[in-house]
C-alpha cells in the first residue's frame, strides 16, 4: 500500500507505477495530450491495478464512439476479475461499480458512485473531475457547481489539484449565470495552475455569454501556453476565438482559424466535429459562402449515423450531413434516432426520445427549407436542450436556429420572444442579438407594406 499525490491510498507499490499514476490524473485534470501514455505506462507496469482498469473504461466511455464501448466492457471485465482476487480497495471497487453503470446506459448513476468516492474523502481530485465531467456529457450544471461546492472546502494552495478544482467551480458558476464570479474563480484557477485548460476556458466562456467578444480575445491572446499541451480540446479554445471573431464580425479570421486550427486534424471525434459544424452553421445564418468545408464533415458523419452514444453528437453529424446535403445519410441518421427512442430504460434512449425526435427533425426542416415547422420542432425541444449536454454556448446554435427558423417562417413575435429570452439569459445583446433585431424590425416593415387584398 502506498498513497498518491493526492493522499488517496492505492494498492500500488511499484514507485514507477506510481509516479506514471500521478501523472495521468494530473495530465486528465490538465486534459494533457499525453495523459494516455502515462496510463498505458501504469497498466505495462501493474496490469492488474483495477483502479487503473476502471478509469481506462471511463476514459473510453467519454469519448462517446460506440466501437469504443467493447473497449471499455473489456477493461470492466479485467478490473472486475482483478476485483474478485480480492486485491481492491474500497475506493477502488467504486470506480469499478461507476464504469458498471455507465456501460449499463445509467450515467447518472454512475456519477452518484463517484459521488461516495468524495462523501468518504473530498479530497480525491480524480473523482471530482471524473463526476464534472461526467456532468457536463448530461448538461448538468446545477450538480457540477453542487459537487465542486460541496468538497471546496477540503482544498487549499497545498493540495496539487486545488488550481484545477478552482476551474472546474469556474465553469460550473458560468454555466448556471454566476458570471461575475465565474470570471474570478477562472483567473485564479490559471494562476494556481497556470496548463489548466479549462479554467481558462471557463473565462472565455464568460465573455460569450456576457456579449464581449473583444475582451475574450484579449483573454486569450498571449495565454497560448495554457493550451498548447492540451489533447483535442485545444481546437475548443481555438473555436471560442472564432465565435469572438465572428461576433465582431472579422469573417476573414474565422475562416482562418477553422482551416489553421480548428480542422488542422481532420479527426472524427464528435467533439471536433461539433466544434467545426457549429461553426459553419453559424456563418451558413449569416450568409457566408464556406466553400467546400461541409463535404469532409460530411463525409465523416456519414460512417457515423449508426452510433447512437450521444444525442449531442447526433446532432452535429445531422448538421454535417445537411450542410452538405447528404439526404438519405441524414434520414437514416433521423430514423436511428426514433429507434433509439424506443429505449426508455437508459438515460440515453430518453434522451434520444426528447429532445433528440424534436431537435432533429427541426433541424431537417431547416435544412429543407420548411423554417415553420422547423420552428415548430426546434421550439418544442428547446426547454430541455440542456439534456442533449454541452455548454450553453455550443447549445446557444440550435437557440440560434430557432430564432432564424422562426423569423424565415414570419412569426416575428414568437422568435423575438426567444431572442429577448437568449438576451437576458446572457445578461446583454450580442452582435448576432443585433442583427436579428434588425430582420425583426425590416420583417415587420415589410409585413405592414403589403396591400391589402
Amino acid at each position: 500500500m502506498s498513497h498518491d499525490l493526492y493522499g488517496q491510498t492505492t494498492s500500488l507499490s511499484d514507485p514507477a507505477a506510481i509516479a506514471a499514476w500521478n501523472a495521468t490524473m494530473q495530465g486528465f485534470l490538465a486534459h494533457s495530450a499525453c495523459t494516455p501514455e502515462h496510463l498505458g505506462a501504469v497498466l505495462r507496469t501493474d496490469p492488474d491495478f483495477a483502479l487503473a482498469q476502471a478509469v481506462q473504461g471511463l476514459f473510453l466511455m467519454l469519448m462517446g464512439r460506440r466501437e469504443l464501448v467493447a473497449d471499455a466492457v473489456s477493461a470492466l471485465a479485467r478490473a472486475q476479475r482483478i476485483e474478485r482476487q480480492g486485491a481492491v480497495l474500497p475506493r477502488e471497487r467504486l470506480y469499478i461499480d461507476a464504469l458498471a453503470d455507465w456501460i449499463g446506459g445509467h450515467p447518472g448513476a454512475a456519477v452518484q458512485r463517484l459521488e461516495q468516492v468524495l462523501r468518504a474523502d473530498p479530497g480525491d481530485a480524480l473523482a471530482m473531475k471524473l463526476g464534472h465531467a461526467i456532468r457536463f456529457v448530461l448538461g448538468d450544471a446545477t450538480g457540477m457547481r453542487r459537487s465542486v461546492e460541496r468538497v471546496l472546502p477540503a482544498y487549499d494552495r497545498s493540495h496539487p489539484g486545488y488550481g484545477y478544482l478552482l476551474g472546474c467551480h469556474a465553469f460550473s458558476l458560468e454555466e448556471t449565470g454566476d458570471y461575475a464570479r465565474a470570471e474570478t474563480t477562472g483567473r485564479h484557477a490559471l494562476w494556481l495552475a497556470p496548463d489548466d485548460a479549462w479554467g481558462l476556458h471557463a473565462v472565455a466562456h464568460v465573455h460569450d455569454m456576457t456579449g464581449c467578444a473583444r475582451r475574450g480575445l484579449d483573454w486569450l491572446e498571449g495565454r497560448e501556453g495554457a493550451w498548447a499541451h492540451c489533447n483535442n480540446f485545444r481546437f475548443h479554445v481555438c473555436w471560442h476565438k472564432a465565435l469572438m471573431y465572428l461576433d465582431l464580425g472579422r469573417i476573414d479570421a474565422v475562416l482562418a482559424l477553422y482551416d489553421r486550427e480548428i480542422r488542422a486534424e481532420r479527426t472524427d471525434d464528435y467533439r471536433d466535429i461539433a466544434n467545426a459544424t457549429a461553426l459553419l452553421m453559424r456563418l451558413d445564418l449569416e450568409g457566408v459562402d464556406v466553400a467546400d468545408r461541409w463535404q469532409e464533415l460530411a463525409d465523416l458523419a456519414e460512417t457515423r449515423t449508426q452510433d447512437g452514444c450521444l444525442i449531442f453528437a447526433d446532432l452535429h453529424y445531422l448538421l454535417a450531413l445537411n450542410g452538405d446535403s447528404r439526404d438519405a445519410a441524414a434520414h437514416r441518421l433521423i430514423r436511428r434516432i426514433g429507434r433509439d427512442a424506443a429505449r426508455s430504460d437508459t438515460r440515453t434512449g430518453r434522451n434520444m426520445a426528447h429532445p433528440g425526435r424534436a431537435a432533429a427533425a427541426g433541424l431537417r426542416d431547416f435544412a429543407e427549407g420548411r423554417f415553420a415547422s422547423a420552428f415548430a420542432h426546434l421550439s418544442a425541444a428547446r426547454g430541455d436542450m440542456q439534456r442533449v449536454g454541452g455548454s450553453h454556448a455550443q447549445r446557444d446554435l440550435f437557440e440560434r436556429m430557432t430564432i432564424d427558423a422562426g423569423i424565415r417562417a414570419g412569426q416575428f413575435d414568437a422568435a423575438e420572444a426567444i431572442l429577448n429570452d437568449r438576451s437576458r439569459r446572457r445578461s446583454r445583446d450580442d452582435g448576432y442579438a443585433h442583427a436579428r433585431r434588425d430582420m425583426i424590425a425590416a420583417g415587420r416593415g415589410a409585413a405592414l407594406d403589403i396591400p391589402a387584398q
